[in-house]
């Protein structure tokens, strides 16, 4: 596999467009996050790579360290919800590749008693494109502790919509896609990802449950999980529990840095997850979306049949793609996804960019109302001055 050296000197329109981006995220720096790290590639090369700020900057009680952490290229994110796309979608485009999956297939296919009133009729690509019509998100934790009884709640849930009625995005169906990948590869789905895409690629540090695999330098998160026991004791405030929220009480009380933040990820599935859980770098995801970019192909082999990434990367009925989300603000074709802990990829064929922003926006700690620092707007404005400058190149 080929890597990257140092990063190529990009040409004068797109480096004026870095400039204004690096611009904007010094400018966030300290006020919308602690920390960030920036990537951005054209045709396949590194031609920006940079850290701001520090790693972590505040405490669990909120007080700002005396002496915070750096920010560095070569630490280890928590994705959040992009594990969805860099972990489950990946891994489905995988199996379908090799016939092992069909989408239009219904799920109890794959997990046979995922059966009942409306369940039957439930696909993969339903899942996929989030419209199985299942319950966006519930602390599931409060009802289980390991993957199959995590399942099983889910499987026992209502739906909350019609099947095919929408896109109505959910944690849940992403959680039972991972459980998909692991029934039909009879592996774990992070030793599947682990052998079959992140090794052969020669990814260091993509990996599901970090610490155990010896990492240490990580971007800090939350203090806690304030976030989902404000979720679950505010029905005004995110999704309604309508179970009893003192029913469990094993919230994490310290900083998290290394785990993962997404309690149903932690709490009721081991840290690995379809939804959440997996670990990376600036630079092990520019790989992965320079792979889509190039059709299913990085270093020479191809990974995954050019059709298959198409199929993936064809807008559906609710204009979006597979797993992906296709961005009105960026050029046709262009693919992203965000992460709540702050993370941002996004892939854009057309001018063959991938861009990477990670942050850590969540160790500022949420402000008077219970809410993190917004950095949507932010991950827009940088990638509008890379397709500026890069439609301004020759």
């Amino acid at each position: 596999m080929r890597r990257s050296g140092a990063p190529v000197v990009p040409d004068p329109a797109l480096a004026r467009g870095i400039a204004t981006a690096d611009s904007l995220i010094e400018a966030a720096v300290g006020t919308l996050t602690p920390g960030a790290v920036f990537l951005v590639a054209k045709n396949g090369r590194v031609v920006h790579e940079r850290a701001f700020g520090y790693a972590q900057l505040n405490d669990y009680e909120g007080r700002r360290l005396p002496n915070p952490p750096p920010m560095r290229t070569s630490t280890v994110f928590d994705l959040a919800s992009v594990t969805k796309v860099m972990a489950t979608t990946m891994a489905l485009m995988i199996l379908a590749d090799r016939d092992q999956i069909d989408l239009d297939a219904p799920v109890s296919r794959y997990l046979p008693d995922f059966r009942g009133a409306h369940l039957d009729s439930v696909t993969v690509r339903h899942l996929l494109s989030h419209s199985a019509g299942l319950v966006q998100w519930q602390p599931l934790y409060y009802h289980a502790t390991n993957s199959a009884q995590t399942y099983g709640v889910i499987r026992d849930m209502p739906l909350e919509w019609g099947v095919g009625d929408g896109r109505h995005y959910s944690d849940l169906g992403f959680m039972l896609l991972g459980y998909v990948v692991e029934r039909v590869s009879g592996q774990t789905l992070d030793r599947f990802l682990d052998e079959n895409l992140y090794r052969p690629l020669g990814l260091r540090s993509t990996t599901f449950n970090p610490k155990a695999h010896g990492f240490t330098e990580f971007a800090a998160t939350e203090q806690g999980n304030v976030y989902e026991r404000h979720m679950v004791y505010d029905s005004t405030f995110g999704y309604r529990y309508r179970g009893d929220p003192t029913a469990w009480n094993g919230w994490r009380q310290r900083v998290l840095v290394g785990e993962v933040d997404d309690g149903n990820s932690y709490y009721a599935n081991g840290g690995v997850a379809g939804h959440a859980g997996l670990f990376s770098t600036a630079g092990d995801l520019r790989v992965l979306i320079d792979l889509l970019n190039n059709g299913g192909s990085y270093g020479g082999r191809q990974y995954i049949r050019r059709e298959v990434v198409s199929g993936f990367l064809t807008r559906d009925k609710y204009q979006n793609f597979l797993g992906w989300q296709a961005p009105s603000y960026l050029p046709a074709g262009s693919f992203s996804h965000t992460g709540f802990t702050g993370t941002y990829v996004a892939g854009l064929p057309q001018y063959k960019l991938t861009i990477v922003l990670l942050t850590n926006r969540q160790n500022m700690a949420p402000d008077a109302r219970g809410y993190f620092p917004d950095v949507g707007p932010l991950q827009q404005s940088v990638t509008r001055a890379i397709v500026r400058g890069a439609a301004g190149s020759p």
